[in-house]
Order: C-alpha cells, then sequence, then structure tokens
C-alpha cells in the first residue's frame, strides 16, 4: 500500500545476510583448503590477510557424509578439521596464504596439534589445481631443507562440509 511501483508491491532483501563480492572479482578469486589443527585458530589468522573475501570451517578427506562435529572427534569418519578460504587473487597469491598456513602451526607433528589430540588434527593441504600442489610442494620442500621433519600430507580437494555453527 506505499505506492511505490504500478503494482504497488515492494519485496525486502535482508542485506545482512548476503555476502556482496564485486562483479569484477567474481572471475580473479581461487580457493584453499588446509587442515592444520583446530579450525578456529587456522581461521584466526586467515582472516587476517588482505585479499581474503571469506572463510569457511568444516570438515574434509573423510568417508562420511554430513559429519557431525562430535563424530570427527570421536574418530570416526576420517575427517580432518579444515578451513576453507576464498581469497581474491589480484590482492594475495595462494603461495601466500599456504606460507601463513604453515605458520599457524606445527606442520611436524602428526595427529595433533599442540594439546589437541586426534587424527582430526592432521595437517594437510587440499589442492584445487596442480599449480596449488607445486606451490605447496616447494614450500614443504623449504622446511625440509631447513631440517622440518614435514608430516603435512598433500591430498586432491575432496567434498567439503561446513561445520555446526558452535
Amino acid at each position: 500500500g506505499e505506492g511505490f511501483t504500478r503494482k504497488n508491491i515492494r519485496h525486502c532483501v535482508n542485506s545482512i545476510s548476503l555476502d556482496f563480492i564485486p562483479a569484477e572479482s567474481i572471475d580473479t578469486t581461487d580457493t584453499a583448503i588446509f587442515a592444520g589443527g583446530c579450525f578456529w585458530g587456522v581461521e584466526y589468522y586467515m582472516k587476517k590477510i588482505d585479499g581474503v573475501i571469506s572463510t569457511e570451517v568444516g570438515y574434509t578427506g573423510g568417508h562420511k557424509a554430513h559429519p557431525t562435529y562430535q563424530e570427527v572427534c570421536a574418530g570416526k569418519t576420517g575427517h580432518y578439521e579444515a578451513i576453507r578460504i576464498i581469497f581474491d587473487t589480484r590482492l594475495v597469491s595462494f603461495e601466500t596464504v599456504a606460507k601463513m598456513f604453515f605458520e599457524t602451526h606445527d606442520p611436524t607433528q602428526w595427529n595433533h596439534q599442540g594439546p589437541d589430540w586426534g587424527e582430526q588434527y592432521r595437517s594437510a593441504i587440499f589442492y584445487q589445481t596442480e599449480e596449488q600442489k607445486e606451490i605447496s610442494m616447494k614450500l614443504i620442500g623449504q622446511l625440509r631443507a631447513k631440517g622440518f621433519d614435514v608430516v603435512t600430507e598433500l591430498k586432491p580437494a575432496a567434498e567439503f562440509w561446513i561445520a555446526e555453527d558452535y
């Protein structure tokens, strides 16, 4: 009944629920998926990188569809706690994001990070492309050349299940 249109109809959109990405950046985005212990800890640092558009925490690399946090923590799914990062390649490279990944956790620890123990805390890079795989291998090689016994796994990207809100 406001008379703003000929049909006198108005549709409201809650813009706070939308994630606006400028049209010109759509072709300049890339995705990275890392597992490096507690996904919230890794996410904290990834959000600080200029050029990171969004992050999501979740589970990947396992055998169960729609795993829950309790199932993953119980070691029943084979999943890793992981983070999916969308970034603008005009502002940051995969290599820079991957270097931050290695700085946010200890890539020499197997099945744990600090006080967190369990197979879900394994260190892994789930590469999207051969280029990501090559860059990851190069970075692992640099760390090994410095004497670090890196156990970070390189795996092709798998289904990513978004974690519960809590």
